[in-house]
């Protein structure tokens, strides 16, 4: 088998209809678009919310609330979840990231204390809960803040 002599099926390809070009093609005149009127135009379609010059539900329903741009959002790990790293690992955005425990290693990082942890690990996030913090200095891990 030779790359140069590959070859669709037969029937496979067709030949696109040329629009508009004489009465005996069975597409002339008109190509098809039938007379006058909006769809007859060419650029003469409307968007998906057009609604035949109603309302548009986008524009009929209430608009309520405010999302600022400038809101600090944080991935949330738990102090459990530290637990499937091993002994004195260095624990990062960037480790969780990896470990699939958190989406971006950009968005800002907050240790909660829920569960148990045993092995001394240092923890490196921009936010953590106080008991988050007693339990990983009682493993005799560290803490610190970005």
């Amino acid at each position: 088998m030779r790359l140069e002599r590959l070859s669709p099926p037969e029937g496979a390809k067709r030949a696109r209809t040329r629009v508009g070009r004489g009465i005996g093609s069975g597409h002339g005149k008109t190509s098809g678009r039938g007379h006058k009127g909006q769809r007859a135009r060419s650029g003469g379609t409307k968007g998906p919310m057009f609604e035949g010059g109603q309302m548009p539900l986008v524009r009929r329903i209430p608009k309520r609330g405010f999302t600022s741009p400038f809101k600090v959002r944080f991935a949330v790990v738990n102090v459990e979840d530290l637990e499937r790293f091993q002994e004195n690992a260095v624990i990062s955005p960037e480790t969780l990231q990896a470990s699939g425990m958190i989406k971006r290693a950009c968005d800002r990082v907050k240790i909660l204390g829920e569960g148990d942890i045993t092995k001394p690990v240092t923890v490196r996030a921009h936010a953590f809960s106080r008991s988050a913090v007693a339990k990983i200095e009682q493993a005799g891990g560290k803490v610190e803040v970005i």
